[in-house]
């Protein structure tokens, strides 16, 4: 059971990171303390341990940070989807916006479960725009995507209208810079 821990004072903001104008929520500041980072992980067990999740796709890289003790403790497989060319083997990729730019995501085909209901996990969702693109990965590899969990959301950010429908969860949201 997951206890109760104050994020926000454990998340470091950087303002003008990595560009003028964006307040950067940092969650390296979270992995320096264990009882913040326990928190996060105990945490996800108690949302997702009884949702029939099949597997979880981590989005590169501080995704991973989280997905991976997750899968560890509950037993499950870990995806990766990484930014385009860092995959051996055959991938599949898809586009997408970012708060602050463009860029490109793959996953190893191989990879995705047929039919298996997958969680995506990031460290953060702004825009949505990452993880709608890894949602689009999944489908096209015959997956389900069945939600999404950030430590942090920014819904001023709007991601609600990229996921519309998706069922994301986090621990903390800040509703402005």
């Amino acid at each position: 059971m997951a206890e109760t821990f104050d994020l926000d004072k454990a998340i470091r903001k950087v303002p003008d990171f990595p560009k003028a104008g964006i307040l950067f929520y940092d969650i390296t500041s979270i992995l320096v303390q264990p009882a913040a980072f326990r928190f996060c992980i105990d945490s996800m067990i108690k949302l997702y341990r009884d949702e029939g999740i099949a597997a979880v796709v981590a989005i590169e890289s501080r995704g991973f940070i989280f997905a991976a003790p997750f899968c560890e403790k509950l037993g499950l497989p870990l995806l990766l989807a990484r930014k385009k060319g860092k995959l051996p083997g055959k991938t599949i990729s898809a586009s997408y916006d970012l708060e602050y730019g463009k860029a490109e995501i793959e996953m190893h085909v191989a990879d995705i479960p047929e039919g298996g209901r997958v969680l995506i996990v990031d460290d953060l969702i702004a825009t949505g725009g990452t993880v709608e693109a890894v949602a689009q990965l999944l489908r096209r590899g015959g997956a389900n995507p069945v939600g999404a969990f950030a430590v942090v959301g920014l819904p001023f950010l709007e991601y609600s209208k990229s996921l519309s429908g998706f069922p994301v969860k986090t621990l903390i949201e800040y509703h402005g810079e």
